[in-house]
């Protein structure tokens, strides 16, 4: 018990009950053992409501199961699966660490005469120790009762099983081929869905209030493998139980289950869309003074040709920007227009820094100065040029549209042209020297002989730009404590070795350069950006990296070019090399749908030498937090990339403003990969030009143009 890792997040997260954004016990539907709305051990057609996130562990019989479940759409739910069964795999001592993947549809919602139908899929990407397939209709009658049945294949069509019903369509339904439609290193069979003998599961659960639901359920799942292997005791197709809601979002659950065990679920469900502290707790926006209250600065109607009081305008526009949390690299002024070259300092959302830095300017400037033109830049290239007038920002601060119609008068165009002149660049602009140091946590997961491991210890972040678009930076760490060195288990990849080894990595290094990088970036054209890089990238491997990025201020789409030139550190994580290198390079496509979902694909060659895509999707909230999922095909075979397949996974990032409700750039951010092999394996280059460019473009300016006046 004491090795798994879903208690130990659930645990992380009962300590932030108390401000947490969590969903209300009368919202959402209870989750069963698997983690998905359900009664005990069978499906409902519920789903969560939309956007939901919910952590679940539950344990019975030597048998813990840790799932993490996200409601993609409002029908489509899907999970994350790991799980522990003691002595699974032959003899005393030799248990399973298994890995499985869920989806489940709403088909059809509930009506006053009609029930919700759903229809899902049980460990279709995973090695089918849980492998089932369900169709099942739920209904909700008066004073809080519900009742659910269906029919399973697969798993959920072991216990008083018929012929299939579907074998009416095609004699293939009939068989089932394989065990459970997945094979054993996780290759998807899709031709065994919905195939061979099926049966009939269903229950009850009545809500006593809105804390407490009793539950009553017959399963269909014979539990074949675990009788067999592990002699669990399996009397009763009847399972009951109670679960209990707290207001902080988790539900304890108790069951009497087959007619022989005690099991416990522990549930924890939460809304990414809402803040952990509602109105944050950032310091307050000045509100824009009246006009005449700006002249009463004593700016004379000649300041424009006066140098001095230029000067000191400029100086006084610069500090009381950074005063607010903005960085400003150039200042130039006109009789009345202003341009301002910043970057978004500590905000993470961009509008918010760019209402700031208006109501500054308005604060600051001359009574003539109308026109505020903010070019925001990252990694030292002009993003875009946004341009406010001063009436508008006078005339919407208060108003109860003021939000959209801000957005609407705004002025989003590209700033490819738009470099700083040299005399409005701030003395103190270039060079900048930053660091940063602090602990840090490096975990590993899913290592069969011991699933969670980790190190901490000390980290130093050092940067040196000394100029525009030019970035020379390295972080350096020190382990402390941990057993990240304590894995042995070698490699058995056909493939050339260049991520498969990450265990010797943490064995043989001790103080290791991470990364090592000097690196440029520029602006080719309209609607275009560049960047090289080169050094030691990343912890595994260092060379040279080139991208060309098209991406339109205003536009949804996306497309990108990259090649690299890498080779494969040593062991030590210092500064030599092996004598593995390669070519690497892709072309990628970036689509934003809309609804805060992201697609992605990047097709070319792998740092194995394979060729193929990986195919992504994320489904991003205004406030920054993002849930997605990828997997990568390439020419390499399933029987040559081992287990697994081919590469898959899921991600999940969490701004730290979302947590703390104040700004800040910083953030915590994980891929949950069932395996680590070597196929399907990309450079790790930081600040792709994506991500380094769509922050200060639409559509996501707009998405987030609701902070423009916090």
């Amino acid at each position: 018990m004491s090795q798994q890792l879903f208690p130990k997040i659930l645990l992380a997260s009962l300590c932030l009950g108390g401000t947490a954004p969590i969903v209300h016990a009368e919202t959402r539907p209870s989750l069963s053992f698997y983690g998905l709305p359900g009664l005990i051990d069978t499906p409902t057609a519920y789903s969560l409501p939309d956007g939901n996130l919910a952590l679940t562990s539950g344990y019975y019989s030597g048998v813990v199961r840790n799932t993490l479940t996200f409601q993609i759409t409002d029908r489509l739910t899907g999970s994350f699966r790991y799980a522990y069964l003691e002595d699974f795999d032959g003899a005393v001592g030799l248990s399973r660490y298994d890995r499985s993947f869920d989806l489940h549809y709403r088909l059809l919602d509930e009506g006053d005469y009609t029930p919700a139908v759903a229809v899902g899929l049980r460990d279709f990407g995973g090695t089918g120790v849980y492998g089932a397939e369900y169709l099942v209709a739920s209904k909700t009658f008066g004073n809080g009762l519900r009742a659910s049945g269906g029919i399973g294949w697969g798993r959920l069509g072991t216990y008083n099983s018929f012929d299939n019903p579907l074998g009416v369509l095609d004699d293939r339904f009939d068989t089932r081929p394989g065990s459970g439609g997945i094979s054993e290193t996780g290759q998807l069979t899709a031709g065994a869905w919905f195939r061979g003998p099926a049966a009939l599961f269903g229950g009850v659960e009545w809500d006593v209030n809105d804390r407490l639901t009793l539950k009553a359920e017959y399963s269909s799942d014979a539990y074949d493998e675990e009788v067999a292997r592990t002699g669990f005791d399996r009397r009763s197709p009847f399972s009951f139980g109670a679960d209990y809601a707290f207001d902080n979002g988790v539900s304890l659950g108790g069951y009497y289950i087959y007619g022989s065990e005690v099991g416990v679920v522990l549930s924890y469900v939460l809304d990414p869309r809402a803040p952990a502290i509602p109105g944050g707790r950032e310091i307050g926006p000045e509100p824009i003074a009246p006009r005449q209250s700006a002249s009463a600065l004593g700016w004379s109607e000649d300041w424009v040709t006066d140098a001095a009081q230029t000067a000191g305008l400029r100086n006084r526009v610069a500090e009381r920007l950074t005063d607010a949390g903005l960085t400003v690299e150039a200042v130039d002024l006109g009789a009345g227009r202003v341009t301002v070259h910043l970057t978004t300092g500590r905000y993470d959302i961009a509008p918010q820094a760019l209402g700031r830095a208006g109501r500054v300017l308005a604060n600051t400037l001359p009574d003539g100065v109308d026109t505020f033109v903010l070019i925001p830049s990252k990694a030292g290239v002009p993003l875009s040029r946004i341009t406010l007038n001063r009436s508008d920002l006078e005339e919407l601060e208060f108003e109860l549209d003021g939000t959209w119609q801000s957005y609407v008068r705004a002025d989003i165009a590209d700033a490819a042209d738009d470099a700083p002149a040299p005399e409005a660049l701030l003395a103190t602009a270039f060079p900048k020297f930053s660091f940063d140091y602090g602990a840090y946590l490096a975990p590993s997961l899913f290592d069969p002989d011991n699933p969670v491991r980790a190190d901490i210890g000390a980290q130093l972040d050092l940067s040196y730009v000394p100029r525009p678009g030019v970035i020379l930076s390295g972080r350096f760490r020190q382990p402390v404590i941990g057993n990240l060195d304590e894995s042995t288990r070698p490699s058995n990849s056909v493939l050339p070795h260049v991520r498969s080894d990450f265990n010797i990595y943490d064995r043989e290094s001790d103080f290791e350069v991470s990364h090592l990088t000097g690196e440029y970036f520029f602006r080719p054209g309209t609607n275009l950006y560049g960047r090289v890089s080169a050094g030691y990238l990343e912890r595994m491997f260092g060379g040279v990296s080139g991208e060309v990025l098209w991406k339109p201020v205003d536009s949804p789409l996306a497309l990108g070019v990259e090649v690299n030139y890498a080779k494969q550190r040593d062991f030590d994580v210092l500064f030599g090399f092996q004598d593995y290198d390669v070519l690497t390079g892709h072309v990628s496509a970036y689509y934003e749908f809309g609804g805060g979902y992201l697609g992605r694909i990047d097709a070319g060659r792998y740092l194995a030498g394979d060729w193929g895509a990986t195919f992504t999707l994320d489904r991003e909230f205004a406030n920054g937090l993002r849930v997605g999922a990828y997997f990568t095909l390439t020419d390499v075979s399933f029987e040559d990339f081992g287990e697994g397949s081919f590469d898959k996974g899921i991600r999940l990032s969490i701004p730290l403003s979302w947590l703390s409700g104040e700004p800040s750039q910083s953030g915590f951010g994980t891929s949950i990969s069932p395996t680590t092999r070597d196929g399907g394996q990309r450079l790790s280059v930081r600040n792709r030009l994506y991500d380094v460019t769509r922050n200060l473009h639409d559509p996501l300016l707009a998405k987030r143009w609701g902070k423009f006046w916090r």
